[in-house]
């Protein structure tokens, strides 16, 4: 079997219900075209926009369970596809950057956040993650 990955190079829109549209389309394309895993860019919820100003920065952030995040599960099982959703998330005491990898059922196989940010650019307003992981994914195998 040849495992199909649709690397999604968007450009991000202006707000977060846009990045659902321009996401959800995309990954129907990809399934289309015969993509088993689709993942998104870096930070896909927002457009990797980090404001330095923490009030600017809180309402961007969503949690693991928003209604965002639950759109692509939902999609994933509705195409039959994996999906890697990109997040800003919401976390104690600094933000996430995330990202939840959905099975083509649409269950959670992995939650990572980055491990590796900085603390001299903008990325110093996120807290980094704490470890790297694998895990089994059931994809379509035809």
């Amino acid at each position: 079997m040849i495992l199909k990955i649709a690397l999604l190079q968007l450009l991000p829109g202006n707000s977060r219900n846009e990045q659902l549209e321009i996401g959800k389309r995309a990954c129907k394309k990809a399934k289309a075209i015969g993509a088993h895993i689709a993942l998104f860019p870096e930070m896909w919820s927002d457009g990797y926009y980090i404001p330095q100003n923490q009030t600017e920065l809180d309402k961007l952030l969503i949690s693991a369970d928003s209604e965002f995040v639950c759109e692509f599960q939902a999609l994933a099982s509705q195409l039959n596809m994996a999906i890697g959703i990109t997040f800003l998330e919401k976390h104690e005491p600094k933000p996430l950057n995330s990202i939840i990898l959905f099975d083509r059922h649409g269950k959670e196989i992995l939650h990572y956040a980055k491990v590796h940010t900085c603390d001299f650019d903008a990325e110093k307003m996120l807290c980094p993650g704490s470890g790297f992981y694998t895990a089994d994914l059931d994809i379509d195998g035809g």
